[in-house]
């Protein structure tokens, strides 16, 4: 179960998913869950990422620029897409403008960078919801279900217990 704190970059998992496959792994809805709480990593936040690393020059602070520091500063903000808005495609593109438009307002003002096109972003969106929409879910039933049976759970975090950002 991918949970709802993950930054789901859904190119990545795409490609560790084939990759899994392609060396004889079954990788399918039924042994792999997304939350459907997960924020999106898009990519913006790449980008952003080494934009900043290259604002800062001597300064910088040694980011990997997959986007992990814009992404939780979005989530934060509640500036996010989750996965479960993937599976409504009329809301998502309304919400998927909305965002578009103030990261291009950051891109283009701060650093003097290229904005993002709607239509650019949306065939990424489509790409992967084609692909991974069926491993989207209520990933908490399925823990709820797991704990009511007795089931041990094995939680993993970056951040350690009682710093998450959702649950504290």
């Amino acid at each position: 179960i991918l949970g709802n704190g993950v930054a789901l970059d859904l190119e990545n998992l795409w490609l560790e998913i084939e990759d899994l496959r392609n060396r004889g792994i079954s990788v399918t809805p039924d042994n792999l869950k997304i939350s459907d709480r997960a924020s999106i990593l898009f990519p913006w936040h790449k980008l952003l990422d080494a934009l900043e690393e290259e604002r800062l020059k001597d300064k910088k602070y040694g980011s990997t620029k997959q986007g992990i520091a814009p992404f939780y500063s979005d989530k934060y903000q509640k500036k996010t897409i989750l996965a479960g808005e993937l599976l409504y495609s009329k809301h998502l593109k309304e919400h998927l403008k909305d965002i578009l438009e103030w990261k291009d307002l950051i891109l283009t003002s701060v650093y003097k960078a290229k904005p993002f096109s709607f239509v650019s972003i949306s065939k990424w969106v489509d790409e992967y919801t084609s692909k991974l929409s069926p491993f989207i879910c209520d990933t908490g039933k399925i823990l709820k279900k797991a704990q009511e049976e007795g089931k041990s759970i094995l939680f993993e975090a970056q951040l350690g217990s009682l710093r998450d950002l959702d649950y504290g």
